[in-house]
């Protein structure tokens, strides 16, 4: 099932196996995603095709400056035939939900999607409304826009599971995509090939891969490297170490592995942890990369010798 999904994947999303393989790793540890990237690469089209592919609940929240918290959570709207206020859902209660452009609404709406994304739950006028059981967001944002953006903190940034970018094609990938536009046959299926109960299925066998002891200890030592880093002026939190415990689980899930390995923290490191560094002053003036100390940190912690 788990190769037919990733198979359905590709064929929408040309080129970008990796991104796919990262976007279902999130999706099985019971993370949420945010994709950062210039417009234009398939951020959209990729989150469409996973809600079709799994048969659920998609809906599409497309944030601007005025967009308001009840515009995400929902309100209560007075019914005169009842004499009393019900509860209008919001785009929250869906099952995967593509939030467009996050950081171009104001920091108030913003914040309407912590509580949904940390509790599974929303609360509107003091009522607290549980979200299905199933429930992944997909937050994007334009890397390259400024003007009339508000930048996520680092509270909501550590929502996040992982922060991805699609990146451009490769030339072949690219002229593949543009033969099946040109041919009106660009792979966009329209069949899904499981549903929401096989995913929360696999989300249970994901979640009891074996971790060893000597797995956690090389796990938090990565953590503890962060937080000593002279060019980190933050490190990673322990939502971050519980994070990467949990996608390092789902992604030796998805080699078909009962157990975790080095090389599936090694590989997740990275994208789980970016967003969730802050570089120092000095760092940042010297033109330091996060991807490169992170990379070399990672390389530092003392493997198991198990």
């Amino acid at each position: 099932m788990l190769t037919k999904l990733k198979d359905q994947l590709n064929r929408t999303i040309v080129g970008k196996e990796d991104v796919t393989d990262l976007v279902l790793t999130c999706l099985l540890a019971g993370g949420h995603v945010l994709l950062e990237d210039v417009p234009g690469v398939g951020k959209t089209t990729l989150a469409k095709a996973l809600a079709t592919a799994i048969r659920c609940r998609f809906g599409r929240i497309q944030f601007t400056p005025d967009t308001l918290p009840s515009d995400v959570t929902g309100l209560y709207v007075y019914n005169p035939k009842t004499a009393a206020f019900d509860y209008r859902e919001g785009p929250v209660m869906s099952q995967v939900l593509l939030a467009d452009e996050i950081n171009r609404t104001s920091p108030k709406t913003q914040a309407s999607l912590l509580e949904a994304m940390a509790e599974g739950q929303v609360t509107v006028d003091g009522i607290r409304h549980p979200l299905p059981d199933l429930f992944f967001v997909i937050a994007t944002q334009n890397p390259i826009e400024y003007l009339g953006t508000f930048p996520l903190p680092e509270a909501q940034l550590d929502r996040f599971m992982m922060r991805l970018k699609m990146g451009y094609p490769s030339a072949e990938a690219e002229l593949a995509m543009a033969q099946n536009f040109l041919a009106s046959s660009s792979e966009n299926p329209s069949d899904g090939v499981c549903d929401v109960s096989d995913i929360l299925r696999m989300r249970e066998e994901a979640a009891a891969v074996h971790v060893s002891e000597a797995v956690l200890v090389y796990l938090q030592e990565i953590i503890g490297l962060t937080r000593t880093e002279k060019s980190f002026s933050l490190g990673a939190s322990p939502r971050a170490l519980l994070s990467l415990l949990r996608a390092s689980q789902a992604r030796a899930y998805l080699r078909g592995q009962d157990f975790v390995r080095p090389d599936d923290i090694k590989e997740i490191a990275v994208p789980v942890l970016h967003h969730r560094i802050v570089l120092s002053e000095e760092a940042r003036m010297a033109g330091a990369d996060t991807d490169e100390i992170l990379t070399a940190l990672v390389r530092k912690a003392k493997l198991p010798r198990e």
